[in-house]
């Protein structure tokens, strides 16, 4: 059955390049099932103080991700990947990829991980009403604008990462909404770039910039097509001539707006907490957000809905480093096991630790992040004389400092009256069942729900989006049905859920690390300063 869809060209392809992987995904009929996948390692570069990646590494990863796909669908199901129903593209959110009138870059790639457009940032902030964050692209471009860089009036277009690959893929300059809401602020009725904020910002930069419009791409919403996949661009993807053009193509997404998908988290009072290399949590509103706060960004779901996001640029990659660290000792040992069982050994040795975790703390912090003050990273572990150090205790706090600055940003929320009835997590931390998603519902003291696509992550949601395009193209001009029923109803109606309720020594013992951790920050900061 899977391979007539493949081998019919029904299945769709959903690809997101995050930070650390690019990920290809295959779906069929049924978008719950995944008919393969494929994936490519890649990193980010620090050059001239500046987090990028290079557009020849961008080509080179999707190539690898792609063909590493074709041939798990040639060895599952044994046929050849040549036509595709559906395509759609994700990518880490925000940053900053500016073109001159030729569609070439006119300065690296600028990441959402860098934290150096502060001067740019509170004059926007002021200037429209509304928190700009560091890492939004237009953040980006007025910082290159405050700093007389040579390039911006050659400028004739800018997007984001999502954007630029789907560009290549479809020669259309577009963006999915919700990653929109990542370069410059959303008119909630229109679900279009606000036009009035954009009158205020072209009135603010003029003659420093070309006017804003001009260079900003077409927003488009979940469901609509975005073009179809070009000659051209089933080149660039796959250089062996096997795929064939015609896909329709979904808006690109960013990674947030992918990771509410995954988890059918886009309908008001639902959440969903997303765990990588960075973290972030989204709330879908229910009444409009009063004031400006720094730890709250203002962004929309895939169709356009009002979204509260928490956003650290620090998740679970110090995490990683100190597996990484424990794999290496029992190898050294010379009992070397694989990363996943030394994951789940620290993760089932943290169910023994102390609920405040013994008085350890857990930096997680390799770039700057903007929540706790910081321009720059400093990872630290910290103990007091009188702690408890045990294995249980330090595998606590590092879940916990994964955890520590999402928190305080959420404590924003609550304070606000946002009411949440469940967030659904996902992301690779969470396959060691009921440990993280135990102690993520502890430090927000709320329900938290891990599906089965848990670590499919934002490949297998923009795979849904894709098809959710599809369907809608299929089903003509009135677009048959909206995002969120379209989740209920055939992707998520069979799907298994499990939830952990928050457990009330888990809640105490996470409160008192976390006023400890906001204490801590002071370390952090003179870390910073000092190294």
């Amino acid at each position: 059955m899977s391979a007539s869809v493949i081998s019919e060209g029904r299945a769709v392809l959903g690809i997101e390049l995050g930070s650390t992987r690019i990920k290809a995904c295959l779906i069929g009929d049924d978008p719950s099932e995944v008919l393969a996948v494929g994936a490519h390692e890649w990193e980010n570069a620090f050059v001239e103080r500046m987090w990028t990646y290079g557009l020849d590494d961008v080509r080179t990863g999707l190539q690898a991700a792609f063909a590493a796909l074709a041939a798990d669908v040639q060895a599952r199901h044994g046929v050849r990947l040549e036509r595709l129903a559906g395509i759609g593209v994700s990518a880490m959110m925000h940053g900053y990829l500016a073109f001159d009138e030729t569609s070439e870059l006119l300065v690296p790639f600028r990441t959402w991980r860098n934290t150096t457009t502060g001067a740019a940032s509170a004059e926007l902030t002021e200037l429209l009403g509304t928190n700009i964050p560091l890492r939004w692209s237009i953040a980006h471009l007025h910082q290159a604008v405050l700093d007389g860089e040579e390039h911006v009036a050659r400028i004739r277009s800018f997007t984001t990462l999502a954007g630029y690959v789907h560009r290549l893929l479809t020669g259309r300059d577009v963006l999915g909404v919700g990653d929109a809401s990542g370069m410059f602020p959303i008119d909630s009725a229109t679900r279009d770039w606000d036009a009035e904020l954009v009158e205020r910002y072209d009135a603010h930069a003029a003659g420093r910039v070309p006017a804003l419009r001009e260079l900003l791409p077409e927003v488009l919403v979940a469901g609509e097509a975005a073009g179809e996949l070009t000659a051209e661009g089933a080149a660039y993807l796959d250089p062996s001539g096997t795929l064939q053009p015609g896909a329709i193509a979904a808006p690109p997404e960013g990674d947030a707006g992918t990771g509410m998908v995954a988890t059918a988290s886009v309908a008001p009072r639902t959440g969903n907490v997303s765990a990588g290399t960075s973290i972030f949590a989204m709330v879908v509103l229910e009444q409009p957000f009063t004031g400006v706060h720094h730890e709250i960004d203002l962004v929309t779901t895939p169709s356009g809905d009002a979204v509260a996001m928490v956003h650290c640029n620090n998740g679970a990659s110090e995490l990683a480093a100190w597996a990484g660290l424990l794999g290496r000792f029992a190898a050294a040992a010379g009992h070397p096991i694989e990363p996943d069982a030394v994951y789940e050994a620290l993760f089932t040795e943290a169910l023994t630790g102390d609920a405040d975790a013994g008085g350890l703390l857990a930096y997680n912090h390799l770039a700057g992040e903007p929540i706790a003050g910081t321009d720059e990273g400093r990872p630290l572990f910290v103990r007091t004389p009188d702690s408890s150090l045990t294995l249980g205790n330090f595998g606590r706090a590092q879940l916990y400092g994964v955890f520590g600055t999402l928190a305080l940003g959420l404590r924003v929320l609550a304070k606000q009256g946002v009411e949440i009835e469940r967030m659904l997590a996902h992301g690779g931390m969470f396959r060691t069942a009921g440990v993280a998603q135990r102690f993520l519902a502890g430090a927000l003291d709320a329900p938290v729900a891990v599906a089965a696509t848990a670590s499919e992550g934002g490949a297998w949601g923009i795979a849904v989006l894709a098809a959710f395009a599809v369907r809608q193209h299929d089903a003509g001009a009135d677009h048959g049905t909206d995002l969120d029923a379209y989740l209920q109803d055939v992707v998520f109606a069979d799907a298994a859920f499990e939830t952990a309720d928050p457990e009330p020594a888990d809640v105490a013992g996470f409160a008192s690390y976390l006023d400890r951790y906001r204490d801590g920050l002071a370390v952090e900061r003179a870390a910073v300063e000092a190294l």
